[in-house]
């Protein structure tokens, strides 16, 4: 018992040097042709045989070789590389992974060493894992909404661009440079595929993949069926965006009538913590029968995870999708 103390505060500060040098390890920035190669790669595996799609590189998953290997026989690897990539974060899955593993082990760790229940321990080295996770999710939607708030922009000065005369990669040229991020790095990407020679189907069938959204997949439509049949490209864009705002009205009016609900779900959802919290403080004889009697983390481990799927329900049954 005299070794378990500084046994346990190696292991934290151990973890805590391990976390730091994990996201510290990286490299600052990734380099354009790195991205380029990654554009003919997804056109590699989508088929097409040209002799400009041959090139292949191998990606890493993690910057460890063993880590790597493991990572590349699991799909989910791939889906969480692209779902970072979406965030605009520069971090690779594995590092992910080592971090989300150290932080969940050294939350458990920090209760066990407080004496803390097994069921609370395990919960909070959940909570603490997923933690990471939550802060890409976190980013990655912030990502898509502000997007979503440029991408008429972009489309109308696509439009004004063409009607004035101009290429259709010169009105991409435009957009990167006039626009504010992540718009502009998304069409400067783009642009930069078409210049290394990509194909243009390829290069806008990229975007929709870095960008998932119903708005970017109607623009690359109606961009490919105008490639083949012809007509009015400015008039095409017109359009589109014009629908896009209608879009973006009719999801305004329905968040303004569902924000009753929405309310009460976040209500109802931070009630149950909240009380618990508060009975902890003002009356602490009352509440602390569920954290000393053998049975309370249990019974807390249940509700917190009735809490949670309730609160899923809830947050479905709110969000309404347009």
């Amino acid at each position: 018992m005299e070794l378990a103390l500084p046994a346990l505060t190696f292991a934290v500060i151990a973890m805590i040097v391990v976390t730091i040098a994990l996201l510290s390890g990286g490299k600052k920035g990734e380099s354009v042709v790195q991205r380029r190669l990654e554009a003919i790669d997804k056109g590699i595996r989508r088929g097409h045989n040209s002799p400009q799609l041959k090139l292949l590189r191998d990606e890493l998953l993690s910057d460890v070789p063993s880590l790597h290997r493991l990572l590349v026989h699991w799909s989910w690897a791939r889906r969480l590389r692209d779902y970072i990539s979406q965030a605009g974060l520069n971090i690779k899955p594995g590092r992910l992974v080592v971090l989300s593993g150290v932080l969940g082990l050294g939350g458990y760790l920090v209760l066990r060493l407080f004496n803390q229940g097994p069921i609370l321990a395990l919960l909070a080295a959940v909570g603490a894992a997923l933690a990471p996770l939550a802060f890409v999710a976190i980013k990655h939607s912030r990502r898509l909404r502000a997007f979503e708030k440029n991408f008429p922009e972009a489309i109308d000065l696509l439009g004004r661009a063409v009607r004035a005369g101009h290429s259709f990669t010169t009105g991409l040229e435009m957009i990167a440079t006039e626009l504010p991020e992540p718009v502009a790095g998304e069409f400067r990407t783009m642009f930069d595929e078409q210049n290394f020679g990509l194909p243009l189907r390829d290069a806008l069938l990229n975007l929709t993949e870095r960008m998932p959204i119903l708005d970017v997949q109607f623009f690359v439509t109606a961009l490919l069926i105008q490639k083949e049949t012809g007509g009015n490209l400015a008039e095409t864009l017109d359009n589109l965006s014009h629908v896009i705002r209608e879009r973006f009205r009719i999801l305004g009016e329905v968040r303004i009538r569902t924000a009753q609900g929405r309310m009460t779900a976040g209500i109802l959802m931070a009630l149950p913590p909240f009380m618990i919290l508060m009975l902890r403080v003002l009356n602490p004889d009352y509440i602390g029968l569920l954290f000393t009697d053998p049975w309370g983390p249990y019974m807390l481990g249940g509700a917190a995870m009735l809490q949670i799927v309730g609160s899923a329900m809830l947050w479905k049954i709110v969000s309404i999708e347009v």
